[in-house]
């Protein structure tokens, strides 16, 4: 179910010039993690920091950047 706020979808990506942004809570959630965890795997440095920011300075992620954050979600560690 797609959530309302003042008219807009906030689970529906940022489209610009026929390209998609994902903002960070629906990375979160397409990812399956929390928000804790992406923003300590940022500060990590284990995943890039975004590229894009919107005009409220809120974090824009392409679908590639997305993807990447899934590798990382699903990734197998060596004990």
């Amino acid at each position: 179910m797609l959530k309302y706020c003042y008219g807009v979808h906030r689970d529906m990506p940022i489209t610009v010039g026929g390209k998609s942004y994902y903002r960070t809570a629906e990375v979160c959630r397409a990812v399956g993690i929390s928000r804790a965890t992406f923003f300590r795997w940022l500060k990590e440095s284990i995943v890039r920091e975004a590229e894009h920011r919107d005009r409220k300075g809120w974090r824009l992620f392409t679908e590639e950047e997305v993807a990447r954050f899934k590798a990382e979600a699903t990734r197998i560690h060596k004990a």
